[in-house]
C-alpha cells in the first residue's frame, strides 16, 4: 500500500503518542524482576525487565490498528520475528526499551524507539522518546526533524574543539578497542581537534541522539562476529540523521541494511553515525585499517 504524505503524518503521529506514553511509564518504573535471554551476544542485549514488556505492550495497542488499516508488518524486540516485514510494503520497528543496563542502574541512557520501515529498508518515520529527559524526538522522510514537536535543531549546536565519541559498552570490551580509541585520537587531531571524549553510558538510540547534540562526533560499531546491535536499534534514528544531513551508514558508507533478509543482527556490515562527512571519513579510514 503506498503511504501518502497525510498517511505518513498521521502515523507519525500515532508514533510520537506511543513513544511518548512508554516513555512516561519507564519513567515511573523500576525494575523489580531482571531475565536474561538465554541467546543473546552480550550484557546489554541479555538484560530483559518487565518493564520492557510492559512498554512494548502499550506501544503494540496503540499501533496494532493501523496494521490492518495501512497493511503494515510488525517488528519487535521482544517478540519473536513473524516474517512480515518481508511482505507488507512498510513495517513498524519497535524497541520499547533500549539501554536496558543504565535503566537498571538508575542512570539516563535508555530509550523508547519506534520507526516506521519500507520494505527496501529505507526509514520513513522514526521516532525517540527519552525517559529521564522527557524529550521526543522525531522524522518524517522528507519533511524534517522535530525536537518535543518543533522543529530540530532551531539552531545548530556550537561545535566543539573535541571529538565526542559515543560507544556502546561492548566496544570496551573489543580486544581491539584501545588501537580503535587511539586512532580516533589521532584522526581528531588531524580534523584540527584537541582530541577525543569518549562517553560509553547510554544505549545505542541515546547514543546517537548525543551524537547530533554534540558536533563533531561519531557513533561506531564495528563489523563483528555476531550481535552488531539489531535492526530496532538503529531505524528510528537513521531516519532523525537523514532528516538532518548527517550521517547514518555502515562503515564502508552505504545505506544501513534495515531490513535484513536473513537476521535482525547488524554485525555484518557495522554501523557509523557522524555529524558530517568529514569525521564519518576518517572512521571509515580507521575501520578499513589492517
Amino acid at each position: 500500500m503506498n503511504l501518502t504524505a497525510a498517511d505518513l503524518d498521521h502515523l507519525a503521529e500515532l508514533a510520537v503518542s506511543a513513544a511518548t506514553e512508554a516513555a512516561r511509564l519507564i519513567a515511573r518504573s523500576r525494575p523489580s524482576e531482571v531475565e536474561t535471554k538465554a541467546d543473546a551476544t552480550s550484557v546489554a542485549s541479555r538484560v530483559v525487565t518487565e518493564v520492557d514488556r510492559r512498554s512494548e505492550d502499550l506501544i503494540i495497542d496503540i499501533l496494532t490498528p493501523t496494521c490492518d488499516r495501512f497493511g503494515l508488518g510488525l517488528l519487535t524486540e521482544e517478540r519473536p520475528d513473524d516474517g512480515s516485514r518481508h511482505v507488507a510494503d512498510h513495517f513498524w520497528s519497535i524497541d520499547p526499551l533500549d539501554g536496558t543496563l543504565p535503566f537498571v542502574e538508575g542512570t539516563p541512557g535508555s530509550a523508547v524507539s519506534i520507526a516506521l520501515v519500507a520494505r527496501d529498508g529505507r526509514p520513513r518515520v522514526g521516532v525517540v522518546a527519552d525517559p529521564v529527559e522527557a524529550t521526543v524526538w522525531h522524522a518524517i522522510s522528507g519533511v524534517g526533524a522535530f525536537r518535543d514537536g518543533r522543529p530540530w535543531p532551531n539552531e545548530p549546536d556550537a561545535a566543539s574543539d573535541v571529538l565526542s565519541v559515543f560507544a556502546d559498552r561492548s566496544l570496551l570490551r573489543r580486544d581491539d578497542h584501545d588501537a580503535l580509541l587511539a586512532g580516533l585520537e589521532r584522526h581528531a587531531r588531524e580534523l584540527g581537534l584537541s582530541g577525543t571524549a569518549l562517553d560509553a553510558t547510554a544505549g545505542a538510540v541515546i547514543n546517537a541522539c548525543r551524537v547530533l547534540a554534540h558536533p563533531p562526533a561519531c557513533y561506531v560499531k564495528p563489523i563483528a562476529p555476531t550481535g552488531g546491535g539489531s535492526l530496532w536499534d538503529f531505524a528510528a534514528t537513521t531516519c532523525l540523521f537523514r532528516e538532518l544531513g548527517a550521517v547514518a551508514t555502515d562503515v564502508h558508507g552505504d545505506p544501513l541494511d534495515l531490513n535484513r533478509a536473513d537476521s535482525t543482527a547488524m554485525n555484518h556490515r557495522g554501523v557509523l553515525f557522524a555529524t558530517d562527512e568529514a569525521v564519518a571519513e576518517r572512521v571509515r579510514t580507521l575501520l578499513a585499517d589492517p
